[in-house]
């Protein structure tokens, strides 16, 4: 028996339909992170992490950017590609990881360690990433701190949690700006191990965002692009997944055969769910295409500023 479609899907599909359509008006690539919702998803030309979305915008033809993720991803689209339209659906998809890190505080951080590497995280606003010596993906990080000479101190921000995983792994002292993205530090070791031993045949996959406490208990820890490619080669079946629940839609669509649970904050709220992203939805994409707004605007010497240490970061990730 086939089901009739629901209104919702309908409504659904049309959107998708009128996103295709103005894409190919304006010449627009749309760009998403894994963490938007589902439907945000299907409409992208490129879905990825960080790092991979801003080579994407690196290396775009189109002559506008769609950028469905949070703020601090368009102002990197837009610092790669002054001469282009770089559109949000929302605009007040920010990220409090970044927000943390306020431009004059981190100068005052910086004149602390003056001759220190200022190693930022890509989850930063343009002011810190132009303050910054080179920026970093959870992708590229421990490669970006190996290519530190030893002798060099390092100031890492704004995530202590990364910048915690990163100093155990490569074995360098770091100075640590004490931000944290709220999704990741919410983890806890009790409530994860609670659900490991209710599913004693899935393994727990991490992201380094996440407290220590957590990633000590992962078979895998890596960048959310990472941890996919991990759950899709690996030869187990199960997973417990500890990020942001919007990459399970990937993980499943990869690996259809396998099992995804999303690793819980607490019992009273199972999900950890980044709101920002889920801002992104079909409704104000269309609008923002229509509209050719909300724009990323940024001056030419912020912009040029920026730009020495993304490109720094991208010359090193090859």
């Amino acid at each position: 028996m086939i089901s009739e479609p629901v209104e919702g899907d309908l409504m659904r599909d049309d959107l998708l339909v009128t996103v295709r359509q103005l894409k190919e008006e304006l010449n627009a690539v749309l760009l998403a992170h894994y963490y938007t919702v589902p439907e945000i998803q299907m409409a992208a030309d490129v879905v990825g992490d960080s790092l991979a979305l801003a080579r994407s915008a690196e290396k775009t033809g189109a002559d506008v950017i769609v950028f469905a993720g949070v703020y601090f991803m368009a102002e990197t689209a837009k610092i790669l590609n002054p001469e282009k339209l770089v559109l949000v659906p929302d605009a007040d998809a920010g990220c409090p990881l970044a927000d943390s890190c306020p431009a004059d505080e981190f100068v005052a951080f910086r004149r602390r360690y003056p001759d220190a590497v200022a190693v930022s995280y890509i989850n930063s606003s343009a002011e810190i990433k132009s303050l910054s010596d080179i920026i970093c993906t959870s992708s590229n990080v421990e490669r970006i701190i190996r290519s530190i000479p030893p002798e060099k101190e390092i100031i890492f921000g704004p995530d202590r949690n990364l910048g915690g995983y990163v100093s155990r792994k490569t074995g360098r002292k770091m100075m640590l700006w004490q931000g944290y993205c709220y999704v990741h530090d919410a983890f806890s070791a009790d409530h994860i191990l609670t659900v490991c031993r209710s599913y004693p045949d899935a393994v727990l996959v991490a992201h380094p965002e996440c407290r220590e406490e957590v990633l000590r208990h992962a078979v895998f820890v890596g960048s959310t692009q990472a941890m996919l490619d991990f759950t899709v080669s690996s030869r187990y079946e199960r997973f417990i997944v500890a990020t942001e629940p919007g990459i399970l839609f990937e993980m499943q669509k990869r690996s259809p055969h396998k099992v995804f649970i999303p690793a819980p904050k607490n019992p009273e709220n199972p999900r950890n769910v980044c709101r920002q992203m889920k801002q992104n939805n079909l409704e104000n994409l269309v609008e923002c295409m229509r509209r050719k707004a909300p724009e990323v605007v940024l001056s030419e010497e912020l912009r040029e500023a920026a730009l020495l240490p993304i490109r720094r970061m991208l010359d090193r990730s090859q």
